[in-house]
């Protein structure tokens, strides 16, 4: 039995408001059980020098939690003056994810900075922020065509990312912060809605994970994205009507 009391299979409650912040050119509040993460896209009509007069754009993220969204308080990195480690790890993950799945000759030389801000963390808090920033990424796309900055919507293949873990020995999707905690072994698997993979991480807590486990686990987080990509293209729709 699950801490939770959800099924193998069964994500947290999931929600995703776009449009979340009215100053940004794309955003995205996702809530993912009790981790909520703001996710917004930020266009600049520059890019960074090892791409000027290539005719191509960056895609780029950072990322932080909030002093508060865990249990105690946590110095905010700008003030210790240099960011973790995680920090640093993760905001490149989800640079790399989203770039993976957007033509970036497709919007000119600009740069588009996705922030992701965790306001609660219970766990997922990089899935929820790739996730999220998709949509966030997709809004500002939308907004450049809106604003005549370029002809047509680029070409963009959704992306999400979910976790995984063996927990008490069975495969587990959508690891909320007890399960990650106590997990065997757990994953996060960012993938696109067609089922190609953009990134893996896996990591056996004790014992080496088998094939068979890491192949449950695979097609638990299969289907999960599916579910999450609905769910961006249900966000997206009402927030154009």
């Amino acid at each position: 039995m699950r801490p939770s009391g959800r099924r193998p299979d069964q994500l947290r409650e999931i929600s995703l408001e776009p449009g979340f912040a009215p100053h940004a050119e794309g955003s995205c509040l996702i809530r993912c059980g009790n981790t909520h993460v703001l996710c917004t896209a930020s266009v600049q009509e520059r890019v960074p020098p090892f791409l000027r007069n290539t005719g191509r754009g960056w895609v780029t993220a950072e990322y932080g939690m909030l002093p508060r969204s865990t249990d105690r308080r946590t110095d905010r990195e700008a003030a210790r003056g240099k960011q973790s480690g995680r920090t640093q790890e993760i905001q490149r993950l989800i640079g790399r994810s989203l770039r993976a799945v957007i033509d970036l000759e497709s919007f000119g030389e600009r740069q588009i900075i996705l922030d992701c801000d965790v306001l609660r963390a219970d766990g997922g808090t990089r899935c929820a922020s790739i996730t999220g920033a998709y949509v966030a990424l997709h809004q500002a796309l939308q907004w450049l065509v809106r604003s005549e900055e370029i002809p047509a919507m680029p070409r963009i293949e959704p992306v999400a990312a979910i976790s995984c873990g063996i927990f008490n020995g069975e495969a587990v999707l959508d690891l909320d912060y007890p399960e990650d905690s106590e997990a065997e072994a757990d994953a996060n698997f960012v993938m696109t809605r067609s089922g190609g993979i953009v990134e893996i991480q896996v990591t056996a807590e004790e014992d080496p994970l088998s094939g068979d486990d890491f192949a449950r686990m695979h097609a638990l987080a299969r289907s999960g994205i599916e579910e999450l990509a609905r769910l961006q293209q249900q966000a997206l729709t009402a927030s154009a009507i």
